[in-house]
């Protein structure tokens, strides 16, 4: 979808989340949508990405995609070691 598709969406906010909106409006001289809009933005890269990145995480384990931890820790053991050795080499 591109940037300039728009879709409206009516929204039911407490009042008083309203006011704060339209306070930081009022005080960045934007208006309420552009307010509103940019903490949306915000969420969904912060928060609401690593929501997605959880589910995703979570549905490769259940279709079988993990590694084992096991394999993963003797194959980080043995870069360690790898590179320990050469440190040592070069040390001498």
């Amino acid at each position: 979808m591109a940037e300039n598709d728009k879709s409206q969406i009516s929204l039911r906010l407490p009042t008083k989340v309203i006011a704060q909106f339209d306070q930081i409006a009022q005080v960045l001289e934007r208006d309420r949508t552009w307010v509103m809009l940019r903490a949306m933005k915000q969420y969904l890269e912060q928060e609401g990405a690593e929501l997605l990145q959880d589910a995703q995480g979570l549905s490769e384990l259940d279709r079988g995609e993990a590694a084992d931890f096991d394999e993963m820790l003797d194959k980080a053991s043995s870069i360690i070691d790898a590179a320990a050795s050469r440190n040592a080499s070069r040390d001498r």
